[in-house]
């Protein structure tokens, strides 16, 4: 399949981010003490459907899971970083909850993250969401046809680790737009010129995915992924198109 995508395509790809974009705001929203993370599923899934999309991650098996998943949203509390199960569980202040959503729009995939913390938090996890999140602008400012992969990940890794917190190792970005997973793999770190060369239409997600204290990462049976020292985690998510000039973002 052709990285390049076509108009029509497109189109359809930035329906979608549409779509996206408004339900994870109205999701950032509702996401307060109490809340549960089924309650944040069932608010994203009625909302995609009621915008005229179908959950992307519904009914998913991504490389190397065990399971399709079973749910709309991923809802990663804490050290979880991705791919975290919804659940009875109550918000508590203090918390920080990671919301990862993807929208089908008559085949147009995009997905997207945010970070949310929960109540009242501490001085360095409002530090660690805030970096993080430079990481994605600061990766999305050197998207452009010509420049690399190892501009993206030189840019992330540097605007991290510059503060003192460490990118995680073994999770990464991804192409996206027909699939919800397709070629190139973008990771997280990089040397600025090297690696393969962005070009104008192809559509890639970027997300940064940061932890307080640790590179490394487990795998638990659910197949959601934690920090291997229990420490607190973020992660920022955009679908984007490269053009000529720059990035496109369609999932704002």
């Amino acid at each position: 399949m052709s990285l390049i995508k076509t108009e029509s395509q497109i189109e359809k790809i930035r329906e979608s981010g549409k779509i996206l974009g408004s339900v994870l705001r109205e999701l950032k929203n509702v996401a307060k003490v109490g809340v549960t993370l089924l309650e944040l599923d069932k608010i994203a899934y009625d909302l995609i459907k009621a915008k005229g999309g179908k959950p992307a991650f519904l009914g998913y098996k991504p490389d190397g899971a065990i399971k399709k998943f079973p749910y709309t949203l991923c809802a990663s509390v804490n050290d979880t970083i991705v791919h975290g199960l919804p659940s009875a569980y109550k918000l508590v202040s203090g918390d920080v909850l990671k919301l990862d959503l993807g929208v089908d729009w008559q085949g147009g995939i995009t997905d997207a993250a945010v970070t949310v913390p929960i109540g009242k938090v501490g001085k360095d996890t409002l530090s660690l969401i805030k970096v993080t999140r430079e990481a994605l602008i600061e990766a999305i400012r050197v998207v452009k046809d010509g420049h690399t992969l190892g501009d993206i990940g030189y840019a992330i890794t540097r605007t991290v680790e510059r503060s003192n917190f460490k990118v995680v190792e073994g999770l990464t970005g991804h192409g996206v737009g027909n699939k919800v997973h397709e070629d190139p793999i973008i990771y997280n770190y990089g040397e600025p010129g090297k690696g393969e060369l962005l070009r104008a239409g192809m559509v890639i997600a970027i997300e940064p995915m940061t932890s307080i204290s640790t590179k490394k990462i487990v795998q638990l049976p659910d197949d959601s992924f934690v920090t291997a020292d229990g420490s607190l985690s973020a992660h920022f998510e955009h679908t984007m198109l490269v053009t000529l000039k720059g990035a496109e973002v369609l999932t704002e």
